[in-house]
């Protein structure tokens, strides 16, 4: 049986605001809940404005509130740009009030140049991405006997469950650093659907050590999927997310995730078409059974323990059909 998760960017659909965008993520949330998917996870975009995914942590809060069952987590938190002590800080308060439902997952992608300079000018030094990586898990751990430069420091609150921790990634560097601290490594399909990544997963696997944390390993490949009851409505709503992603690589994206309408209305040039030829391979697109074929086909390929999709297409209507469109031909749990 496939696991299935859910990752949402809080899109800001043309004609709302990021007001409306949150809600709709709380929505999906309660949602995806209600289906029987594992996991909602939500992630960190800074200055896209088609985007009101800027703060992980916070909605994350907001939606473990608004929902009861169904595992809450990141998308991950770019460990570079913060303290690892204030992390570990975040995600352990949110795991007190959430127990045994919180998901921590990490990466290390940078942004705009002048986000990074935002986000980093306090600093007097930068910490390499596997120092945070230990500092991390030292927290977690409560360990005050190990030699660290802040051996005798602990988190607060104190408490005896963690946050679940995923390492993110699209090569052999993430994979190794993830088998090497023993962490959940997710690979992100969506954004580099390499012909390597077969040997990549395999990677984290023979090479795994287990931690306090995770005795075995664990993969979740991540994906785009476009979903609807017709291949023609499927193809309609890809198009919006051509226009979308080729606007997010422009230097002047609009504040709103395109309609279809727009994207019919609008045309692609040549270069443009063959970019989107290019994403397209990052993208599940179908019906409900033409695309659980395609998700079968992955975790036959891949052997993942989950699958998260990414509804990111437009409209809220559009983002839930796909969630009930495919809990449906999986045949998920609905509570």
């Amino acid at each position: 049986m496939v696991l299935l998760n859910v990752l949402d960017y809080s899109p800001i659909d043309e004609g709302q605001t990021a007001s409306v965008a949150l809600k709709q993520t709380t929505q999906l949330a309660q949602l995806a809940e209600k289906l029987g998917f594992k996991r909602f996870w939500v992630a960190e975009h800074h200055k896209v404005d088609s985007v009101a995914g800027s703060s992980p942590e916070l909605l994350m809060m907001h939606l473990a509130t608004s929902t009861k069952t169904i595992r809450i987590g990141s998308g991950g938190v770019m460990l570079p740009h913060y303290s690892a002590y204030k992390v570990a800080e975040n995600f352990r308060l949110l795991e007190a009030l959430h127990p045994e439902r919180i998901d921590l997952g990490i990466g290390r992608s940078r942004s705009y140049r002048i986000v990074n300079e935002a986000l980093n000018e306090s600093k007097t030094k930068r910490l390499p991405y596997e120092q945070q990586l230990t500092d991390l898990q030292k927290y977690f751990s409560d360990d005050t006997t190990s030699e660290h430069r802040f051996q005798a420091l602990q988190v607060m609150p104190t408490i005896e469950t963690a946050p679940e921790l995923w390492l993110l990634g699209t090569g052999f560097g993430s994979a190794r650093l993830a088998a090497e601290k023993g962490m959940s490594y997710a690979y992100a399909h969506f954004a580099k659907p390499s012909e390597q990544a077969v040997d990549v997963i395999k990677t984290y696997r023979s090479n795994f050590q287990p931690s306090v944390f995770l005795q075995q390993p664990q993969v979740i490949i991540a994906v785009f999927a476009v979903v609807a009851e017709t291949m023609e409505q499927a193809e309609a709503l890809a198009t919006a997310f051509d226009l979308w992603l080729l606007f997010i690589e422009s230097d002047s994206p609009p504040p709103y995730y395109p309609s279809i309408e727009t994207a019919r209305k609008r045309g692609f040039s040549a270069s443009e078409q063959e970019k989107i030829e290019r994403n397209r391979k990052r993208m599940l697109i179908g019906t409900a059974e033409q695309v659980k074929e395609q998700i079968e086909e992955i975790a036959e390929r891949f052997e993942p323990d989950e699958i998260t999709i990414i509804p990111n297409i437009s409209g809220i209507t559009n983002r839930m059909n796909v969630l009930r469109l495919l809990a449906s031909a999986f045949d998920l749990s609905e509570k």
